[in-house]
C-alpha cells in the first residue's frame, strides 16, 4: 500500500513539473529565487557582518562601479556588491518567516472559521474584518516602534497584521470543500471535526496556501523594507536599510545613483520573482486557470 501511494505522490509530482514547466515565466521567477537563496545561505562562508561596519570600509568614498568595485561604494568606502550580498540574508529571512507566521494564523483562522458555521465562524470573521480595515503598514510601524526594531519584532509585525486576506480565502475554500458531498459522508461514518479537517479540508486548501505563500513573502519583503526606509527597523544588513542609509547620507546629491539603484533593483528582482512563480503556481493548482491557460 506505501508503494501504490509513494507512486501516486511521484507520478502526481512529474504531472505538476511538467505543468510548471510550461509556465515561462514561473520557471524564470524559480530560476531567480533559487540563485538568491542560494547566494544568501552560503554568504557566510565567504563574508561576515563585518562588510556594513562603518569602520571596515577599505575603499574610496562615493566611487563608482568599477573593476574593483562592481557596484560602487557608499560613504564609508563599503561595497555595495558586499552590503547586498550581506543583507540578502536578512531581508530573505524576515520575509520568509513574517510570511509563514501570517500564512499559519490565517489558515488556523480561516478553516476554524469556515468549519464551525454560527457564533464561532462569525466573531472570527468579525475580528478578520477588524484587522483587514486597519492600515497594516501603519499597524506594524506601530508595533515596531513600540516594540523596538528588531528582526524578531518586524516578524511579528509583519505576520500579525497580513493575515486577514488569507483567511478570508481560506475560509471560502473551507466553506466549497465542505459542501461537496463526501464531507456528509465522512460525518456520516463518525467522521469528528479533527478528522474532517486534517484529512479533507487541508489537503484540499494546500495547494492554495502554497501559491498565497510566495505571494505573502514578496509582500513581506517589501513591507520590511519599507520599515527599513522609514527608519522604524534597527536592522544594519537589509536592503530597506541600504536605502535608508543612502537617503540619509545624500546618495543623489552626491550623484551616487548606485547606491540607491542596486539595492532597490535587488528588492525588485526578489519580489517580481516570487510573484511570476506565484502566479505560475496558481496557474497550476487552480484547475479552473490551468484549463483556461
Amino acid at each position: 500500500m506505501t508503494s501504490v501511494a509513494m507512486a501516486r505522490r511521484r507520478l502526481a509530482l512529474s504531472r505538476f513539473w511538467a505543468d510548471f514547466r510550461r509556465q515561462r515565466a514561473g520557471v524564470v521567477g524559480l530560476v531567480i529565487l533559487i540563485v538568491a537563496v542560494v547566494l544568501a545561505l552560503v554568504a557566510p562562508l565567504f563574508i561576515d557582518e563585518s562588510v556594513t561596519s562603518v569602520v571596515t570600509g577599505t575603499g574610496p568614498k562615493w566611487a563608482a562601479p568599477s573593476l574593483d568595485y562592481p557596484f560602487g561604494t557608499d560613504e564609508s568606502g563599503r561595497s555595495i556588491l558586499l552590503m547586498v550580498w550581506w543583507g540578502s540574508r536578512t531581508s530573505l529571512l524576515i520575509g520568509f518567516l513574517a510570511a509563514l507566521l501570517s500564512i499559519v494564523i490565517g489558515m488556523v483562522v480561516g478553516i476554524t472559521a469556515g468549519h464551525f458555521r454560527g457564533w464561532i465562524g462569525a466573531s472570527l470573521m468579525r475580528v478578520t474584518d477588524w484587522f483587514l480595515v486597519l492600515p497594516s503598514l501603519v499597524t506594524a510601524m506601530v508595533l515596531a516602534a513600540i516594540l523596538g526594531g528588531s528582526t524578531f519584532t518586524i516578524i511579528m509585525a509583519i505576520g500579525v497584521t497580513t493575515w486577514p486576506t488569507t483567511a478570508r480565502l481560506i475560509r471560502a475554500q473551507t466553506l466549497a470543500v465542505e459542501a461537496r458531498p463526501y464531507i456528509e459522508r465522512s460525518k456520516a461514518l463518525g467522521g469528528g471535526h479533527w478528522h474532517i479537517t486534517t484529512r479533507h479540508v487541508v489537503p484540499n486548501v494546500a495547494p492554495l496556501l502554497l501559491a498565497s505563500t510566495t505571494l505573502e513573502v514578496a509582500s513581506a519583503i517589501v513591507t520590511e523594507s519599507t520599515l527599513a526606509f522609514l527608519g522604524v527597523s534597527s536592522n544594519k544588513t537589509s536592503w530597506g536599510t541600504m536605502l535608508r542609509g543612502s537617503y540619509d547620507w545624500g546618495a543623489p546629491t552626491q550623484g551616487a545613483w548606485w547606491y540607491i539603484l542596486i539595492p532597490g533593483l535587488a528588492i525588485l528582482a526578489v519580489v517580481m520573482a516570487f510573484m511570476l512563480a506565484g502566479r505560475a503556481l496558481e496557474a497550476v493548482l487552480n484547475p479552473q486557470l490551468r484549463r483556461a491557460s
